[in-house]
């Protein structure tokens, strides 16, 4: 009887690991899509990428930094191996999008509904689940 029970639970181990691995693969994948997409558009000058920044008070060149700075934090997080670079990385990126966020708040640019405060801190909250969900080989 003890030895099925010992089999239960390792199953159930197994499934939680299993299930945490697969969260993290989801939110990280998201993450760094958006991310991406995000630095690339930022780069190009996609979009109302230049609106963006200009609307408040930013000189064009920024998009430059903040496009580089995401596609290297996307880099540093997928890649694997190197567990202190991604701390940092999901630290820069969670520095970037609240910065972002705070940036279009006080100069009063919340675009249509709030889209402007409200998408970079999905990015942040992604990027928060991304770090907690890591596994034990992508941890310090």
């Amino acid at each position: 009887m003890s030895h099925i029970i010992g089999t239960e639970t390792t199953v159930k181990v197994e499934t939680q690991h299993l299930g945490k691995m697969i969260a993290y693969w989801t939110v990280t994948i998201l993450l760094a899509a958006s991310i991406t997409l995000s630095g690339i558009g930022q780069l190009m000058r996609f979009g109302g990428n230049v609106e963006l920044v200009t609307n408040i008070g930013f000189p064009l060149y920024v998009t430059n930094i903040l496009g580089s700075w995401k596609l290297l934090g996307v880099i540093a997080i997928v890649v694997p191996g190197f567990p202190r670079l991604k701390e940092w990385a999901h630290a820069g990126l969670f520095f970037l999008m609240t910065g972002a966020a705070l940036s279009h708040s006080f100069a009063n640019d919340y675009g249509d509904y709030g889209f402007h405060i409200i998408l970079p801190l999905a990015y942040a909250a992604l990027n928060i689940a991304s770090w907690a969900l890591r596994p034990n080989g992508r941890r310090l």
